[in-house]
């Protein structure tokens, strides 16, 4: 495993578990080309804004159980304030923007902010200028437990679900396959230096990604770094993710 991080001269924490070497470069604190598709970005007094260059410990989630993890780290990121939340997400988004980039995709699969979540739309405006086809999730109508990915775009019917998350009406002429897709952004709730993640607890996306062949699509977590744990608790269904991106840091598998 690999690990990027950005904008740090910090030592990688090293799970006492972990077999694998984490090796660390850094993103650069520049702006970059893809920054001007950003520039509608509300820009915030930085006193007000916790430098993410100044890395915070790694929460310590050994012997916790899943539900006081997903619980401690929701309140984490549901702590920030709406300027720190808009700072950080144009942030990260650069950096997903130049991993979309780098693969050179076309179809890529995101999702629309709950909970404190990394927000997207930034983003999403970001690849439909580059006419980049951006997708949502959707609960399956028939498949309990399954997603399907509905074709987003400014003219999308959007309608909330059982979970009151907003997903794209149900339009079958609109659905990519996960083998169609070239990237999937996953949100999640918590992730640790190996690439494992922990969601909401559902399992929709432990079931996605357990269809994806060979990196293809490419999986993608997507988070705040005050959502890595030092630990996860791993379950036989859970599926650890090749990249996860945050505001700082890279982390390859």
């Amino acid at each position: 495993m690999s690990m990027t991080r950005f904008m740090t001269n910090s030592e990688p924490y090293q799970s006492d578990s972990s077999a694998v070497q984490t090796l660390i470069t850094y993103f650069s604190s520049g702006s970059t080309a893809s920054d001007k598709l950003m520039t509608d970005q509300a820009i915030i007094n930085k006193d007000s804004f916790t430098d993410p260059s100044i890395p915070a410990p790694l929460f310590d989630s050994y012997n916790m159980s899943r539900d006081s993890i997903r619980r401690h780290i929701r309140q984490e990121r549901n702590a920030l304030s709406q300027a720190e939340q808009n700072q950080l997400a144009l942030i990260a988004s650069r950096h997903l923007l130049s991993e979309i980039q780098r693969i050179s995709a076309k179809r890529v699969a995101l999702y629309l902010a709950f909970d404190g979540e990394l927000a997207t739309n930034k983003l999403i405006k970001a690849l439909w200028k580059l006419d980049i086809e951006v997708y949502l999730p959707r609960l399956h109508p028939f498949a309990k437990g399954h997603l399907l990915f509905i074709r987003y775009t400014a003219d999308t019917v959007m309608i909330n679900n059982r979970f009151n998350i907003a997903e794209p009406k149900l339009d079958v002429g609109n659905i990519a396959t996960v083998e169609q897709l070239d990237m999937i952004v996953t949100p999640l709730v918590a992730f640790d230096n190996n690439g494992n993640r922990m969601g909401m607890g559902g399992g929709y996306y432990d079931r996605t990604l357990a269809q994806v062949i060979d990196n293809k699509p490419l999986a993608v977590g997507y988070a705040h770094d005050c959502q890595q744990v030092s630990v996860l608790p791993i379950e036989y269904w859970d599926v650890p993710l090749p990249v996860i991106i945050t505001p700082t840091k890279r982390l390859a598998i």
